[in-house]
């Protein structure tokens, strides 16, 4: 099939006026009136993937997709592209990173192959646009964004210019045509997206896969959703054919838990609508400097010094002299106040080098003063944590107030650190 060359799609385009910004004349419309009975998410076969979208895929929906290099991130998109095509979906994987002989050889590896799965290999957006219009596909993925280029433009593919160019004339084609439209994004050497801000904000989700590479386990978030809930994740473990999702995260990141080991405990952090239990660990050692270290991996290092001065404050511990090395195992990141009191008790357990009693898990909020404030879903970590086997839980006395009964599970209240400490060592 032929498509115009360049220079006469350009051509047409600028003599045209309006571009390819022009927009169809529509009318304002009652917001009761519009019909929606039609509108069913498309799944894609890999329930943590669709977890995170939201439950699906919604037509017209535009979904920005980022990592570091080697994290899985075209490896996911074959694997949800192969889902579709086996539901009878016609879907179109545009490259502008490697050739289709390329594609081929992963798709082989990762048992993707499929007649409906179309791919090119292709960087110019004139041509991506027609290829669209005379295909139409029911899923288009654009791998990368950084590689589209606009002939119209001067600058260099990878330019804010060309990048946001680009991502506009997805967008529009996405709305107009309602074909929910992947892409891929690289990201700087901080994690960000690279290229312009206004990335993110054009696009419907912002999904970030997360983990070192030299973990088996991967953590989809979604940072921005408007069809489903934000921080919503996803967890896959890396494997030779591919990312296996993983259904039961909880029970994967404590299973090579030491038993009784001081400084390790275990506590439930919310992400999204899902519970997942975590193990902290913590490290407290003397030190001989007059400026001891804190080296914190997957949690907020601010939040964790701010709970080491109240330690210090209200439980006459004396940890200016040590050494605090913190680590949530499995290589998850995690940034919620619920966790507050598992990290006051991992340290605390190592620096009493006395192991938390098996069984128990702790949660909470913990203030300035040393109090310990209500949290959100109490109720449904306290149901992940008797799932797994634990039998006894300290929770914020003001949550247990407002708690009903669950069987199976010891549950008490606490108002404060000190209560807290004194209950557990």
């Amino acid at each position: 099939m032929g498509y115009p060359d360049r220079r006469s799609r350009a051509k047409g385009r600028r003599s045209g006026g309006g571009g390819h910004f022009a927009a169809a004349r529509n009318g304002p419309v009652p917001i009761d009136t519009i019909d929606l009975k039609d509108e069913i998410r498309t799944t894609t076969g890999i329930q943590e993937f669709d977890r995170v979208l939201g439950g699906g895929l919604v037509a017209g929906s535009l979904v920005l997709i980022g990592g570091d290099p080697g994290i899985g991130k075209s490896t996911l998109m074959l694997q949800a592209l192969y889902g579709l095509s086996r539901q009878g979906r016609r879907v179109l994987y545009v490259s502008g990173e490697e050739s289709v002989r390329q594609i081929r050889l992963r798709s082989q590896r990762l048992e993707t192959v499929s007649s409906t799965l179309l791919v090119v290999s292709e960087v110019d957006m004139d041509i991506i646009m027609d290829m669209v219009a005379s295909e139409k596909p029911d899923v288009l993925v654009v791998d990368s964004i950084q590689t589209m280029f606009n002939s119209e433009l001067s600058s260099a593919p990878g330019s804010v210019t060309q990048v946001r160019e680009s991502a506009m004339r997805l967008m529009l084609m996405s709305k107009r045509s309602g074909i929910p439209t992947f892409i891929v994004g690289h990201v700087t050497k901080e994690g960000a997206i690279a290229g312009p801000r206004l990335l993110e904000h054009m696009v419907d989700t912002v999904l970030y896969f997360e983990g070192d590479r030299s973990h088996v386990f991967r953590i989809l978030r979604a940072v921005k959703n408007r069809f489903g809930s934000t921080n919503e994740i996803g967890v896959f473990e890396m494997k030779e054919k591919g990312l296996d999702q993983v259904s039961n995260p909880s029970a994967v990141f404590l299973s090579e838990r030491p038993a009784s080991a001081p400084g390790s405990v275990v506590t439930a952090s919310m992400e999204g609508s899902r519970p997942i239990l975590i193990e902290l660990q913590a490290l407290a050692s003397s030190t001989t400097f007059g400026t001891p270290r804190r080296t914190i991996l997957g949690l907020d290092p601010n939040r964790v010094a701010l709970l080491v001065a109240v330690m210090e404050k209200k439980l006459g511990l004396h940890l200016m002299g040590h050494d605090i090395f913190m680590n949530v195992a499995g290589g998850v990141k995690v940034d919620e106040p619920g966790l507050d009191m598992g990290i006051i008790a991992a340290i605390a357990s190592s620096f009493l080098d006395r192991p938390v009693p098996e069984g128990h898990i702790v949660l909470g909020e913990v203030g300035l003063t040393g109090e310990v404030r209500a949290i959100s879903h109490v109720e449904t970590r306290v149901a992940e944590m008797k799932k797994m086997g634990f039998t006894r839980c300290l929770v914020p006395e003001s949550n247990l107030k407002r708690m009903s009964a669950i069987s199976g599970i010891e549950v008490l209240g606490i108002r404060n650190v000190d209560q807290a400490v004194e209950m557990l060592f």
